[in-house]
């Protein structure tokens, strides 16, 4: 038994990324799900997710007939759709419109950043009696890898509070980077050996596993030595895997890719987000700049949006030009919209009523606006979207039907999404 405590102890030691991120053992101990009998449209998704609430107003839903206290100060421009414009900083973006999907007519009633990044990540309003799991650990959960690289993965750290498991397995939480990718230094943990524990002494660890006679009682077994050999035998094959290693590698991008991406944050993580999704993660999540612009909003966006705009426009070309778009869903999102009207300090403050979305490939319509917010951008004019619908609708394309009940504690059966329905207009 002592031998069991103490292989128990090493493993902990082996696998552990970080307290808020998913251990080695655990995301090891995932196991794979069996294809649906009929191939989805969808095989991965990429979220790019904009904390602190970006203005549509800013990004692809101008309003340059409203007056000026309602559009703002900056300009807009015409994009590769006849007749739709977005924010003038969207050049990149504009080019590739005709590979996108907008939804400007998103909506909920929560205006606190918590619940509605809850809204936004779960497709679930928040409860105080259950965490519910992020739509990358459902997904991880029903569907299990493409390859022997962790299905979900954040880039560079949980993507918020709500990207966990919640009341499913931890085993489903996602692998974290543990850095920014854009960093001269950057180093994914976890993908070496850790100190003092070279190739011999993991090797003496991995035969005295497979020579321990397994006489444990039930409850024992399950959550012991059978765990613990899956975890070193998979975990030694994944350390020591180039493939593994070589996803992770951005510096293996040539100067041309690195440039179009731009090297920046957002170049970076949305560049590694394409390596990831190529060499079969099935969800990536990453995150870029901090968009609570109650104050100073115009200057900020300013600073932010280019870097951003140049990084999602490079993506969006590159997977169609690998062939990648079709089966990949990119879905850009935040937590809720912005004012219709900027405020005494220049700003625009938080805003749940109407904003928009952004999807492309994965089955969607490309070219597409769906919905239209008002002549203010202050409420959907046609077609509201939900959170819940929009969840069901990515699940959908996944092959994941939204009203399957899952087993969470206590015994309660809930559903995959409450409520909500796919939106068949912007399915291709």
């Amino acid at each position: 038994m002592n031998h069991l405590k103490n292989t128990r102890r090493s493993a902990l030691q082996l696998g552990t990324l970080s307290a808020l991120g998913l251990s080695l053992g655990q995301m090891l101990r995932a196991e794979t799900r069996a294809p649906a009998k009929e191939t989805p449209p969808c095989e991965s998704v990429i979220q790019i997710y904009l904390p602190g609430g970006i203005a549509h107003q800013e990004l692809v839903d101008p309003k340059p007939a409203a007056p000026v206290e309602y559009r703002g100060e900056m300009d807009s421009i015409e994009t590769s759709i006849p007749g739709v414009r977005f924010n003038e900083l969207m050049k990149e973006t504009a080019k590739v419109a005709d590979r996108l999907c907008v939804v400007r007519s998103m909506t909920h009633t929560e205006a606190a950043h918590e619940r509605g990044t809850h809204n936004m990540m779960t497709g679930y309003r928040p409860s105080p009696a259950i965490v519910y799991p992020s739509m990358g650990s459902l997904i991880s959960h029903e569907l299990g890898g493409l390859s022997e690289l962790p299905p979900y993965v954040c880039v560079p750290e949980l993507t918020s509070a709500f990207s966990g498991s919640g009341y499913l397995s931890s085993a489903f939480g996602p692998f974290t980077l543990g850095g920014d990718p854009a960093r001269r230094s950057f180093k994914v943990r976890d993908l070496a050996l850790p100190g003092g524990v070279d190739e011999e002494r993991f090797a003496k660890r991995k035969r005295l596993l497979a020579g321990i006679d397994s006489t444990f009682t039930n409850a024992e077994s399950a959550d012991g030595i059978d765990a613990m050999k899956s975890f070193y035998e998979r975990a030694y094959s994944m350390l020591a895997s180039k493939e593994a290693v070589e996803a992770f590698n951005i510096s293996a991008e040539n100067d041309t890719t690195r440039d179009l991406y731009g090297r920046n944050s957002a170049g970076a993580r949305m560049l590694m987000a394409r390596r990831l999704i190529e060499a079969g993660v099935r969800f990536v999540s990453l995150s870029y700049g901090a968009w609570d612009t109650h104050t100073y909003h115009f200057r900020t966006t300013l600073r932010q949006l280019p870097p951003f705009d140049q990084a999602f426009g490079a993506l969006i070309a590159d997977l169609d030009e690998r062939g990648m778009l079709e089966k990949t869903m990119v879905v850009v999102c935040s937590e809720f919209g912005r004012t219709p009207m900027v405020n005494a300090g220049a700003g625009r403050d938080h805003w749940p009523r109407v904003f928009s979305t952004i999807l492309a490939g994965g089955g969607v319509k490309a070219g597409h606006i769906h919905g239209e917010s008002d002549a203010i951008a202050a409420e959907p004019a046609t077609a509201p979207v939900s959170p819940e619908d929009f969840a069901c609708t990515v699940y959908r394309q996944l092959g994941i039907a939204p009203t399957k009940e899952l087993m969470a504690p206590g015994n309660r059966p809930l559903e995959i999404v409450d409520g909500g329905s796919a939106v068949d207009e912007i399915i291709a």
